[in-house]
């Protein structure tokens, strides 16, 4: 970890005053199974198989005192693979002390910090680093080193951001599935900034709700969390080299709720040293409140994601069309089912996933993501998983 952060939470540890209440202490977490199917042997090399097994576990201790003005939680993760050795990796998610003041708090340490509104692609997200090995949906986070002072005011929340330290995007390798044709090497990646993984990023952010409507807007200066590769010979060997350019962006994200609508979206505007672009990410989506009069609820929605680079985007959603449907059936399981669709409009291609999970008693949860890829123009860069199409079962065990 970046020395850093452990300074930042050691000192502001020996700064509290004694502790005037009982420490309270939890342990919680979970362990997971998980099972991949695929429907065919993958196209590259080393990918001749049908089904993948993995383990995972991610258990997270807190602590809290001070009447709960304090608290430090530590969020370690691991996750062992059957085939894919650079898939079994571990990480620590969250290790932050936070200190709650009457209209602030201030954060320090390993934290994970979500921005966005939007379903297929969130453009303003631009603090953690994304754990590919975990999944394509990038939810999964690597735990980024942070000083973060939140002020809360009646015309909004600021937020100031001091990140000390880059951490490097997560790969699958040689026999990992969902990749390019070339592996990534990592030994190889190379940075814009002289100080490498060691620059200081800045960001600020700004969020306040009036009336019906969810605004934010953020500023960020420094290393780009997605990288530009370019394909280099290694010992006679063709590999793929990461490279990290210094960035500067600007963003704003909206979201209205107007009855059972919801009008979503995010625009941003980078400045970085190969092409100065914008991007949006627009969305509606529209609730059926109690189908059949029962209690399920029925969300339909509609995305449309435009990168003004177009075809040399690095984004999901370079000029594409989204369509889903999301089924909450507020039941005591917890029971859901999200489908949706993208449809490339450049490529004619399409990706169409769905994913469902319900709890099983109290402790346990069961998960099932399907994914399937339609391929329309091989210069696409789906083609690469057109022989991934894949079904994943989870079964994750809460304490």
């Amino acid at each position: 970890m970046n020395k850093i952060a452990w300074i930042a939470i050691g000192s502001g540890l020996l700064l509290q005053p004694a502790i005037s209440q009982a420490l309270e202490f939890e342990v919680s977490g979970k362990v997971g199974s998980e099972i991949t199917l695929y429907t065919d042997k993958g196209q590259f090399a080393d990918q001749d198989y049908r089904s993948n097994i993995s383990f995972s576990v991610q258990p997270e201790f807190y602590w809290s005192w001070n009447n709960g003005q304090d608290n430090l939680t530590f969020q370690p993760f691991l996750r062992k693979d059957q085939r894919d050795g650079k898939r079994s990796h571990g990480d620590i998610r969250e290790l932050s002390w936070v200190h709650l003041g009457e209209d602030w708090e201030l954060r320090t340490g390993l934290r994970k910090v979500f921005w966005g509104v939007t379903e297929f692609q969130n453009l303003v997200d631009v603090i953690n680093q994304k754990d590919i090995v975990e999944g394509l949906d990038n939810e999964n986070k690597l735990g980024q080193p942070m000083v973060n002072l939140s002020l809360v005011k009646g015309w909004g929340i600021v937020d100031f951001y001091v990140l000390p330290g880059f951490r490097e995007q997560t790969y699958v390798g040689q026999n990992g599935r969902l990749r390019a044709g070339l592996v990534v090497d990592s030994d190889e990646t190379s940075y814009q900034s002289s100080r490498d993984d060691k620059h200081v990023d800045l960001a600020l952010r700004w969020s306040h709700s009036v009336d019906v409507f969810d605004i934010g807007a953020h500023w960020y200066k420094g290393t780009d969390r997605s990288p530009q590769y370019t394909a280099i010979n290694k010992n006679g060997q063709q590999v793929l080299k990461a490279h990290y350019q210094q960035i500067e962006q600007a963003g704003v994200d909206l979201q209205a709720t107007i009855d059972s609508w919801l009008f979503k979206g995010e625009v941003i505007y980078q400045d970085n040293p190969v092409e100065d672009y914008w991007a949006s990410q627009l969305g509606v989506e529209y609730t059926f409140y109690g189908i059949g009069e029962t209690q399920t609820d029925l969300g339909v929605l509609l995305e449309y994601g435009k990168d003004q680079r177009g075809k040399r985007a690095n984004a999901i959603m370079q000029n594409d069309v989204g369509i889903g449907a999301r089924l909450e059936f507020n039941d005591t399981q917890s029971s859901s089912l999200l489908a949706g669709v993208i449809h490339d409009l450049d490529y004619n291609s399409n990706s169409v996933s769905v994913e469902a999970e319900r709890r099983l008693g109290e402790d346990w949860k069961l998960s099932v993501e399907a994914r399937a890829f339609s391929v329309g123009k091989q210069q696409d860069p789906l083609s690469n998983f057109d022989q991934d199409d894949f079904v994943k079962i989870t079964l994750n065990r809460y304490f």
